[in-house]
């Protein structure tokens, strides 16, 4: 029996337990150790694991894997976690990063603060709108899903599909109740319209600029925040004239800013990373 160091962190109270690969020996198996360290119960308790690795392109890479085992392209939560811990453990001391994802290599500014990185700023890129880049098979005018009539369990939806390197599937809401996010969200994770998938966000608008957004997470089901959910309702706020291009977005676990950058029409998202502590993880082998 050996064990791997791990550090838990979140950003807006979306947790992962992230380990740092380019000290530590990973085990093969890494879809059995995201579902066992992530377990809320007889773990250590997360919306998945997180791996941070060296990369040939970037400051480092990560990789990132649903507390169901499944991996995903991309976290916008996780990246800003990524980033605070290669800066503030000494990885790569520096206020703007570049950090290689499966979604890829994306930038990122860091607002230092006695020496440790606090808020953090993620160029999202572009989001992609084309129904086959998304992934989903939903009747799309002009390609895109914009408003798409869709029903579950008797009930009429406006769906807005957005890809932001992982499928998102945005729907407005008078309220974003347990019923809806709880009982619906599943059902639209795994239809079969999605091939991958999708995470689904439901989201109240409470102002032109601001809203309150709550996510049924692909692999992980609800969790408090999702960072890449926040960027594709900024996107899909604007696509159904519901916001502005720029919003402040209220979710379980604290606040986002996003900014759907008209010139290069990329996605800013500003948010806190936060370290919570660290262990060390038995497993079995190497």
């Amino acid at each position: 029996m050996t064990s791997i160091e791990f550090t838990k962190m979140h950003g807006a109270g979306n947790d992962y337990v992230y380990v740092n690969g380019f000290s530590a020996l990973l085990p093969n198996d890494l879809e059995k150790l995201a579902v066992e360290i992530s377990h809320r119960r007889f773990g250590v308790g997360s919306d998945g694991l997180i791996l941070i690795l060296p990369s040939e392109k970037a400051d480092a890479r990560m990789r990132m894997f649903n507390a169901d085992g499944s991996e995903s392209e991309m976290c916008g939560n996780g990246i800003r976690c990524v980033a605070k811990y290669v800066h503030d453990h000494g990885i790569a001391r520096k206020d703007k990063l570049r950090i290689e994802t499966g979604a890829g290599v994306l930038s990122l500014e860091l607002e230092i603060q006695n020496g440790f990185a606090e808020q953090i700023t993620v160029d999202m890129g572009e989001p992609a709108l084309e129904a086959a880049k998304i992934p989903t098979t939903l009747v799309a005018a002009n390609d895109r899903v914009v408003n798409i009539p869709v029903e579950f369990e008797g009930r009429r939806f406006f769906a807005t599909c957005v890809s932001m390197g992982n499928p998102h599937c945005v729907i407005f809401v008078p309220e974003a109740d347990d019923e809806l996010v709880l009982g619906i969200g599943p059902l639209i994770e795994r239809d079969d319209r999605f091939p991958k998938r999708t995470n689904v966000e439901f989201v109240e608008v409470l102002a032109r600029g601001e809203v309150r957004q709550r996510t049924w997470e692909r692999g992980s089901g609800e969790t408090w925040a999702c960072g890449t959910g926040a960027s594709a309702v900024c996107v899909a706020g604007v696509l159904t004239g519901h916001t502005d291009r720029t919003i402040l977005n209220n979710l379980i676990g604290g606040q986002l800013k996003l900014r759907w950058d008209e010139s290069t029409n990329h996605v800013f998202m500003t948010g806190p990373a936060t370290e919570v502590f660290t262990g060390r993880w038995q497993v079995a082998s190497l």
